[in-house]
């Protein structure tokens, strides 16, 4: 998830910093790593995140599931640390985070060079997104050429919303071929409704998800895109002055690739992670 653009909906009043400080880090394999990381909740590691987005992040039986929850809870426990989750609409994850509502932004955040301005990251993640369409119809979209002159329905936020604006602006209008018109919607799940009610053309949405969306949907959608559309780097947000607790995160990150349960965890959902071309990719540097 995605966006170089935020709603600037008025947010509920900050909360103040608790003052709690936590000795140390425990790696799973070595000595402990001693680090003072402050939270906004003493001895608990409060983690912002849309629960409306699988399979990264969603409610199941009542309590966080996907792989954001899974990820999280894993730091959490390396760093000793009660994880708590706040559900959170994407567009205002960052703002909240910001605000010292939550220490931790993880929701499929797309790592973007204008949101790291704003914040710092833990990258973990590598994913693009895809197309999707109603299986009923004859409009087959293989890339974002495609969308001239059509409707496409999308989270709000989304960080290829301005990048369709400028393939809109520079390819589809001087051909005059009708420009890109799109549909923001709150979550996913709404973009996905717009979709089946045919208030929009396509859907354009996260690989993963999209998968998954497919695979729930009895055979109603299928994505027409032929390869990922802008690949990007995913990571946890993190404040911009939580240097402390960044470095506690790279070493739990650390310290579970090296136990074996970063990999394990990416296997089961059948992720992967990026590496350091990418990441300085995707910052823009």
């Amino acid at each position: 998830m995605h966006a170089s653009t935020f709603c600037l909906r008025a947010l509920v009043p900050p909360f103040r910093r608790a003052a709690a400080i936590l000795a140390a880090v425990v790696l799973g394999t070595g000595p402990a790593m001693a680090a003072a990381v402050t939270t906004v909740q003493p001895g608990k590691l409060t983690v912002g995140s849309d629960l409306t987005y699988p399979p990264y992040a969603y409610m199941q039986d009542g309590k966080p599931a996907g792989f954001d929850a899974d990820f999280s809870r894993m730091l959490a426990r390396q760093m000793s640390l009660q994880p708590v989750f706040l559900d959170t609409r994407f567009p205002d994850l960052i703002l909240g985070m910001r605000a010292h509502r939550f220490d931790i932004v993880a929701s499929a955040l797309y790592v973007t060079p204008e949101r790291h301005k704003l914040i710092n990251y833990v990258p973990y993640l590598t994913t693009g997104s895809s197309l999707l369409v109603l299986t009923s119809g004859t409009y087959a979209p293989a890339d974002v050429d495609a969308l001239c002159g059509k409707r496409i329905g999308t989270i709000k936020g989304a960080s290829w919303t301005p990048k369709l604006a400028k393939v809109s602006a520079e390819h589809c209008v001087p051909g005059k071929r009708g420009a890109i018109q799109v549909r923001e919607y709150p979550t996913s799940p709404e973009a996905l409704m717009a979709l089946k009610s045919k208030a929009v053309d396509v859907m354009m949405e996260d690989a993963a998800v999209s998968h998954e969306l497919v695979q729930q949907s009895a055979g109603s959608i299928k994505v027409t895109s032929t390869k990922l559309i802008y690949p990007i780097v995913i990571g946890l947000g993190v404040n911009k002055d939580d240097t402390a607790l960044l470095d506690a995160l790279n070493a739990a990150l650390k310290a579970t690739t090296d136990n074996g349960e970063y990999p394990a965890l990416l296997k089961k959902y059948g992720l992967d992670k990026p590496d350091a071309a990418d990441v300085q990719s995707a910052l823009g540097q």
